[in-house]
């Protein structure tokens, strides 16, 4: 009885092998450019929507000290003002700004009387940012500050009774400014007020005994309360909130 060892060799790839094989390269190349065109999608989807679904913040710390002149006159002041937002488009973004300002004045209204004001400031707003290159962009801004507060009044070193002064001002106010983007988290920017329409109204005002109501429409220019009210408070061409606005702003 013999045994047949049968050993088959391996010859060329037939045409079956090789349609199989076209067919997987095939594929592969199809799933590579399936692959590149959802990539491309996805970036132009990114881009498109810029900054949609970002929020920032950023705040305005200021102080401000006037002198009138005179050995004794002068007045000071500390704003503290933080604002957050939110991007509801690729470039518009809404928000809103809360914080205080806080006066005091001696001998600006009169010897030997000082003024102490808190005054607390609301300010919802709205951004368009518009790209000029690269990271630098151009944004307008529409806000509607709110301001509220009263003036203490002490004289030789004592509250002068029922002497408050109440202040009540709202309207409208526009800026425009700069913003540098550093990184993808941090930004810097610099604004300034380009026209500012308000309504004030003053309570218990020395010297009246009615309510000084006062429309006030200014360009490049902070809106004040009143001639008289606004230097006895913060002194000789004081405002309360700054024209001009520089810092730094945090997205995520």
């Amino acid at each position: 009885m013999s045994l047949k060892i049968i050993v088959k060799k391996e010859g060329k790839p037939g045409k079956f092998d090789r349609v199989n094989k076209q067919k997987s390269m095939n594929m592969r190349k199809m799933l590579l450019a399936s692959s590149l065109i959802i990539m491309g999608l996805c970036n132009a989807q990114k881009k498109q929507e810029g900054l949609k679904g970002t929020w920032f913040a950023t705040a305005q710390f200021g102080y401000q000290s006037t002198n009138d002149g005179s050995e004794n006159g002068k007045s000071s002041s500390t704003t503290i003002l933080p604002l957050a937002g939110y991007f509801v488009g690729p470039s518009t973004a809404v928000g809103i700004a809360v914080g205080n300002i806080g006066v005091k004045s001696t001998n600006q209204f009169a010897d030997n009387v000082t003024l102490k004001t808190n005054l607390l400031v609301v300010e919802p707003l709205a951004r368009k940012y518009w790209n000029i290159h690269g990271g630098l962009f151009f944004f307008g801004q529409l806000a509607a500050p709110i301001i509220s507060g009263k003036t203490k009044v002490t004289a030789n070193g004592q509250a002068v009774p029922d002497s408050d002064i109440k202040v009540n001002q709202f309207g409208l106010a526009l800026s425009g400014g700069l913003d540098y983007v550093m990184s993808k988290h941090f930004t810097v920017e610099f604004s300034y007020n380009l026209a500012n329409l308000s309504y004030t109204t003053i309570k218990n005002y020395p010297g009246t005994t009615k309510d000084i109501k006062t429309t006030d429409f200014s360009l490049a220019h902070v809106a004040t309360v009143t001639p008289d009210y606004n230097q006895a408070v913060l002194g000789p061409n004081g405002n309360a909130i700054s024209t001009l606005s520089f810092g730094f702003k945090f997205l995520f």
